[in-house]
């Protein structure tokens, strides 16, 4: 069994964990996201040949989907062995699994070779993708937060909360200098693929980093209990913490429809409705990806200093009153203003996501604590973000053209995560090591705070 660190080495270890969990969940979101890009350009005409132009961009956009859709599977399958088995075994897993499959993505035969086995492979390669994502995103969160001191924790939540936006950034600088330095014929034969064959030096650093950081003392002093062994975390969590659980899930559908509203359907509202060239709304995205690490950074830090509830009230009441002038202000179709409002909104959005990790961190007992906090993420997720770029699309056309319907749905959403905030318990500053709120062996749950809603 493991033993618990002095606190000198603790200390050490938590510098390390929260570098191994940033860095490594950092490229797993590259790798993610730059499927994302080149399914958008080079793979409807290597993998979907023989449809139409149109049918060929939908088949392979429905390839980069099935990755998101295999995302929840991922976080609670991950999320019970995590809780069972310990974050550090998981999080060796899912940087391998991600790593792996993105170079054989890269190695992956096109139609031309394999016919109809290759995009069937795709699909497959895709799947295993999310499912890594779905595990590493609240894995990495927790091996981090567990191993950090409690005054602390906001600061390397925020450092977490950097991920999304740093990746997206870096994938699409690569993708850039590659299709600057190569011509159009040499970068869909093969140029594309050098990103994804590559990944196999990030699996080798991200392991390399990963095997470095010890189990988290919270999982270690849970093991010294007889709680690990005889629960079923993912039960447990839907049975005696389905009122966290649902608080944080709704509160986080609010961040998680603002974020996929600006990084998904703004830039077709840009160009489509409002005749943006398609160059500017790259640079637009571009320069509120920088903004959303500023925001994820300043949540987290602030977070420390006034308490998790104020600080995401905080974050809250920014996108909603954002949210009353953000399509006005993109139809002035002037570049400084719009960069400015998408900065902005982008920025409080991850503002909260950056609280997010130690915010759900604190919410749940160790035994239950990577399933709970898993649940809640997807199921915001599944039920808020990936729904809202096909419903703005849909309100956009029952208003004819008018983005009010859209902008009533996310403040409706909005309303509701403040509820939430405002109605949860402060956690910061608890002792995530402690047992005392863990489900007794008989099946009755301990009092404490954090298993009321």
């Amino acid at each position: 069994m493991n033993a618990i660190p002095s606190s000198a080495a603790r200390e050490r270890m938590a510098t390390r964990a929260v570098t191994a969990a940033t860095i490594g969940t950092a490229l797993e979101w590259f790798d993610f996201t730059l499927y994302g890009a080149v399914s958008a350009t080079i793979l409807p005409k290597l993998f979907f040949p023989t449809m139409d132009a149109t049918a060929a961009l939908l088949a392979s956009l429905a390839t980069f989907g099935v990755g998101l859709g295999a995302r929840p599977l991922g976080a609670i399958i991950c999320g019970h062995l995590g809780d069972k088995f310990g974050r550090r075994n998981l999080m060796l897993a899912t940087v391998t699994i991600m790593g792996l499959s993105s170079v054989l993505i890269g190695l992956l035969p096109t139609y031309a070779t394999l016919g109809v086995t290759a995009p069937v492979l795709l699909v497959l390669l895709r799947i295993v993708q999310g499912f890594a994502l779905g595990g590493e995103s609240t894995g990495a969160q927790l091996m981090a937060l567990e191993h950090a001191h409690p005054d602390r924790r906001g600061k390397y939540s925020g450092l977490l909360g950097t991920c999304s936006p740093l990746s997206q950034i870096l994938a699409n600088v690569v993708l850039f200098l590659l299709a600057a330095s190569l011509s159009p014929a040499d970068f869909e034969a093969w140029g594309w693929r050098v990103p994804f064959v590559l990944s196999f030096i990030l699996v080798a650093v991200g392991l390399y980093i990963r095997l470095k950081v010890s189990e988290t003392p919270a999982f270690v002093a849970a093991e010294r209990t007889a709680v690990v062994e005889a629960g079923s975390p993912l039960r447990d969590a839907l049975r005696f913490h389905w009122r966290p659980v649902l608080r944080w899930m709704l509160f986080f559908c609010g961040p998680a429809a603002i974020f996929y509203l600006i990084v998904v359907y703004s830039l077709s509202y840009i160009t489509n409705q409002l005749g943006v060239p398609k160059q500017t709304g790259f640079a637009l995205l571009m320069g509120a990806n920088v903004c959303a690490i500023v925001g994820a950074l300043a949540g987290g830090l602030l977070s420390d200093r006034i308490g998790r509830r104020r600080a995401l009230a905080v974050g809250s009441c920014a996108t909603l009153a954002i949210l009353l002038v953000y399509f006005p202000i993109l139809e002035t179709r002037s570049f400084v203003p719009m960069l400015a409002i998408m900065g902005l909104f982008l920025g409080f959005t991850q503002f909260q996501s950056g609280i997010q990790p130690v915010a759900f961190a604190e919410a749940f007992p160790t035994n239950v604590r990577y399933s709970s906090s898993a649940l809640a993420y997807t199921g915001a997720n599944l039920i808020a973000g990936g729904p809202m770029p096909v419903l703005a699309v849909w309100l956009v056309s029952l208003g004819n053209g008018s983005p009010w319907g859209v902008v009533a749905l996310c403040v409706a959403w909005n309303l509701l995560s403040l509820a939430m905030i405002l109605t949860a318990p402060e956690t910061r500053g608890i002792d995530m090591n402690s047992t005392d709120d863990a489900r007794t062996l008989s099946g009755n749950r301990a009092p404490g705070a954090l298993g009321a809603l």
